[in-house]
């Protein structure tokens, strides 16, 4: 019982010096007025993808930059930087998530001039990011069309926390079982005030409605922000 009760504490204090620092980091983004983002999904769900194809969109009227996270390798942030925003590759090693520490030094070590929107590619994992804030405005999960339907309901933390869910790779439907339906009632059920949204970057729909939802949240935060 003394064991269980000391990695329950340890766990504790983990935890509170995260939130500390994820208000840090939450503070000065509502200073700057700046949409942060943490998006979290498992490998391959394609958040680099939807990235790349939301930095050509919006990379004209708006300042990007990015934060990516991996076991090894910088490929995700070289992919970014090769679209000319600002792209910071942490590296953890095996850990199969980011921390608001990271994030924080990471923001450090970017020198990072005042930005309109950040995102945080967090490590491809349903399970372990899900706990941590980043200092995020809100999560993101992406659901990939070719992982199946029941990942709600498999992972419900993920999906009860993210304020949006975004389903990827919605031109591959035709060649799969995934059925939408389920899906949109799963999530509302673990997040009935969540929304949905269905993407695609080569292909129908497309990304339309995704990028509406990022310029109009941004819109929101600052109008908050001058009240």
């Amino acid at each position: 019982m003394q064991g269980t009760q000391k990695t329950v504490d340890v766990r504790k204090q983990v935890l509170e010096e995260n939130s500390r620092r994820a208000e840090e980091i939450r503070a000065r983004f509502a200073r700057q007025g700046t949409l942060v983002l943490n998006l979290i999904s498992s490998p391959g769900s394609g958040k680099t993808t939807l990235l790349e194809a939301t930095v050509a969109a919006l990379r004209e009227r708006y300042r990007i930059a990015a934060i990516e996270g991996d076991i090894a390798t910088e490929r995700d942030a070289e992919r970014l930087r090769a679209m000319r925003i600002p792209a910071h590759q942490i590296l953890t090693g095996g850990a199969c998530h980011l921390d608001a520490r990271q994030v924080h030094d990471a923001l450090e070590r970017m020198e990072l001039a005042p930005v309109d929107l950040l995102f945080i590619e967090n490590v491809g994992n349903l399970i372990c990011p899900t706990s941590y804030d980043l200092g995020e405005d809100f999560k993101v999960a992406l659901l990939s069309v070719v992982e199946g339907h029941d990942k709600p309901f498999k992972y419900p933390g993920i999906f009860a926390r993210a304020q949006v869910t975004a389903i990827t790779k919605a031109d591959l439907l035709p060649h799969t079982d995934f059925r939408m339906d389920e899906v949109h009632e799963q999530v509302k059920t673990l997040r009935p005030e969540g929304r949905i949204v269905v993407t695609s970057v080569r292909g129908q729909p497309g990304i339309g409605e995704w990028l509406a939802l990022v310029e109009d949240a941004l819109i929101q935060k600052r109008r908050a922000g001058q009240r």
